[in-house]
Parts: C-alpha cells; structure tokens; sequence
C-alpha cells in the first residue's frame, strides 16, 4: 500500500467517524462510498466491495465506541435501550456477517442502496415532537427496539455496515426515543453489534489489514470531534443533516448500480 492510499484511507477514516459521532451512526452510510469511489477517483488505489465491507466493519467498531463514550459523558445513553437493541442486533450482524461471504458483491451493493433509501424516507417522520420531548422522560418499549435493532442488524451484518445510519431514524419513528437519547443509545447498540460483525468478518477472511489500520486511525479522533459537534446542533439540525448525508449517499449508490 502506497504513502498516497494510506493517507487517503486516514483522511476517510477520519470523515466517516466524525459523521458517525455527529448522527449517532456508525458512518458506514459514508464510508462504503467514499472507500469505493474516492481512492480510485485520486488514482492512489482501490478496494472491492468486499473489502470495502471488511474496513468498514472495523471502522464502525471503532467509531461508534469513541462517539458512544463522548455522549455518554452528557446523559445521552439510555442503558436499557442499550441492552435491548444491542444483543438482538448483535446477533443479527453476526449471521448477516457469515453470510455475507456467500452474497455477490452487486447484491451486497443493492442492500445498501435500500438502506440508505429507507433512512432518508424516515429522516422527517415526527420531527414535531423532538422540542416537546427532547429533556422530558420517556418510557419505550423493549420489544419494538429489539425488533428495530434485528432487522437492521442483518442486512447492517451483509453489507459491513453497523446499520445506525437506519437504526437512528427506526427508533425515531416505530421505538419513540428522544432524538438526543436515540443518537448516543445507538451507537452504544452499533458498537456492540459491530464486534459480532466484525468477528463475523475476521473469521471469514474479510478483513484487509493495511487499509483497516490506516481507516481506524483517522477514526478515532473523528469520532470525538462529531460528537462534540452534535451537542451544539438543535434536534431539527441532526435530522436535515441525517437526511443530507444519506440522501447523497443513496443516490450515489443507485447511480453505481443502475449505471451497471
């Protein structure tokens, strides 16, 4: 791997982190793309899908640990959203994980396409309620967020992803959570759901180690500078800036697809 690509990987790993801690999302919604498009774009390197799955996989662990320890510091995780989402979830990306290796790399592309569609379909629904709601208490149901939490933990587990860029706007809407609560719970969930994808992955072969190390590097810090961004942004922000991001997400994924 070339001084290039490696600093290239760095300056990603770095970007996805910071919108995982600034949305609550393990950024894989913007590290699949950028992983698959912009190194070829600069003419330093390339990875496939696969591979592209395998470094982001780690980079979500990462991420989404470092962004759930910052909000965690403001109040901003609820323990027992994190127990209930985060072993379903975490069981989910695993077999999703597993069975990733048996998925084409074109389906594994098409899952995330519909992803990232669902999450910007969502981004608005019940906005109105989030000044009303944001520091008031709130009761939830354990069931419907382990339910949230499973179905996206394995098509998150297929395509190498730790799925709260969905995950966030689901709780919004079928769970009910506050969107501050919901940011920091989900990445507590992503992050616990990410180590089973991510031994899913690793055991299979999945995981390139030169590109995963120059990723989570820039990772880290990312992560803490998205998450002290986040504190400063209203509620109705997070969600034009949720919407914005996935937006341009899905319709550069839909544009891969159909254009091939």
């Amino acid at each position: 791997m070339t001084l290039a690509f490696c600093l290239t990987l760095l300056a990603l790993g770095f970007a996805g982190a910071f919108v995982a801690g600034l949305l609550g999302a393990g950024g894989a919604f913007v590290m699949i793309p950028l992983l698959l498009y912009v190194p070829p774009l600069l003419g330093v390197g390339q990875l496939d899908i696969k591979e592209v799955a395998g470094v982001t996989m780690a980079q979500v662990l990462v991420a989404a640990s470092a962004g759930m320890l910052a909000h965690r510091r403001h109040g901003a995780v609820n323990t027992g959203i994190v127990w209930a989402g985060g072993v379903a979830m975490a069981i989910a990306s695993f077999v999703g994980a597993l069975a990733s290796k048996y998925v084409s790399g074109r389906a594994l592309l098409f899952v995330f396409a519909v992803m990232v569609t669902t999450a910007a379909a969502l981004a608005f629904v019940g906005a109105g309620r989030d000044a009303a709601r944001n520091d008031g208490p709130f009761a939830f149901s354990r069931l419907r967020v382990g339910a949230v939490a499973g179905t996206v933990g394995l098509a998150a587990g297929l395509v190498g992803a730790g799925g709260g860029f969905l995950l966030v706007p689901l709780l919004l809407v079928v769970a009910d959570i506050p969107i501050r609560v919901t940011i920091g719970s989900s990445l507590a969930i992503t992050a616990l759901a990410a180590i089973s994808g991510f031994t899913g992955k690793l055991v299979t072969g999945q995981i390139p180690l030169a590109p995963t190390l120059a990723v989570v590097a820039g990772a880290i810090p990312g992560a803490r500078f998205g998450a002290a961004m986040s504190r400063r942004l209203p509620p109705f922000g997070l969600r034009v800036a949720l919407f914005a991001f996935v937006t341009v997400t899905a319709i550069t994924v839909w544009a891969d697809l159909l254009g091939h």
